[in-house]
């Protein structure tokens, strides 16, 4: 089904899990995120964390979301249960997109020696915020789309349901379990 697949864990970080932006929701999708996380690992996929990483002053953190994964604090750290190793890659971001003037297109490219990703697999939160739109831009930029579905997860039920149905129909996301995906990255060599 999907070849050079990389895994892109978006924003879980103290802050969003435990901290000052927390999601009661987040905690159930730890379990299923370490497994994926570590099921590419041992497949030979690669991790990348796409994480918040806010200056005080931006727009995002002053106007709508308040202070929250400051650049440099505890907050703006993966959480320990997934704590990225040193084969890793972390792309920090400042708006809810993955892709926005981030390093993130071009990292992709160049994986699996210059041949470059051709699908991604998107877990992490939130479901109808930042997943979806680096869901979006990823896309936008000829990707195909993989979403965790018991991987990701928002503030309310009817956010995360909504934000899957329209990730499915908007950009013709596959909605899959981690353990389907995993699954799929067995076959992928």
């Amino acid at each position: 089904m999907s070849e050079r697949m990389c895994v892109i864990i978006i924003d879980m970080l103290n802050d969003f899990v435990t901290g000052n932006l927390k999601c009661d929701r987040a905690a159930k999708i730890v379990p299923n995120l370490k497994r994926l996380v570590e099921a590419a690992r041992r497949h030979g996929v690669p991790v990348i964390y796409s994480n918040d990483a806010h200056y005080p002053h931006d727009v995002e953190v002053v106007q709508k979301w308040g202070k929250h994964a400051i650049k440099g604090t505890k907050g703006a750290e993966v959480i320990p249960e997934l704590k990225p190793t040193e084969k890793d890659f972390i792309v920090e971001k400042r708006t809810y997109s993955g892709f926005y003037e981030t390093g993130l297109d071009s990292l992709l490219r160049s994986l699996y020696d210059g041949e470059g990703v051709k699908t991604v697999i998107l877990g992490g939160l939130h479901t109808n915020i930042c997943v979806r739109h680096t869901a979006a831009d990823a896309f936008f930029r000829g990707y195909k789309i993989i979403i965790a579905k018991d991987g990701v997860d928002s503030f309310t039920q009817e956010d995360h349901e909504q934000g899957l149905k329209y990730l499915e129909y908007v950009y013709n996301a596959k909605i899959m379990s981690v353990d389907e995906i995993i699954k799929e990255m067995g076959k992928q060599r």
